[in-house]
């Protein structure tokens, strides 16, 4: 696991991110290496998750990510690091896109604990 995404995992993990997964999608996706998929209780949740995400990275590496969507609705936020992409979900929402059977041949990383 690269380091900025190690990073990314542990600031999801600090802020109690459920469910989490790391998608090796290298090999089947021309766009990013990985995804990281997790999902926050509610809405101000996955607020949370994202901003913990954000901060941290940008205080440990200066790393931003290129681009940000679903802040505003927090039932899908999607932060897109390049190298890798992060997914964080509402409950209801992650059941609806269920990124994990549309990638399920990727390969699951194993995620440290926190």
């Amino acid at each position: 696991m690269r380091p900025h995404l190690r990073e990314a995992v542990r600031a999801a993990q600090d802020h109690k991110a459920v469910n989490m997964e790391v998608l090796d999608v290298g090999n089947i996706c021309s766009f990013t290496d990985y995804f990281l998929i997790c999902s926050g209780t509610s809405t101000r949740h996955t607020r949370a998750i994202s901003d913990a995400i954000f901060e941290h990275l940008k205080k440990e590496s200066g790393v931003t990510p290129a681009h940000l969507e679903g802040y505003a609705q927090a039932e899908w936020i999607l932060m897109d690091y390049l190298s890798f992409v992060v997914h964080i979900f509402s409950e209801r929402a992650r059941e609806f896109y269920d990124l994990e059977r549309l990638w399920k041949t990727a390969p699951r990383v194993p995620i440290p604990k926190g």
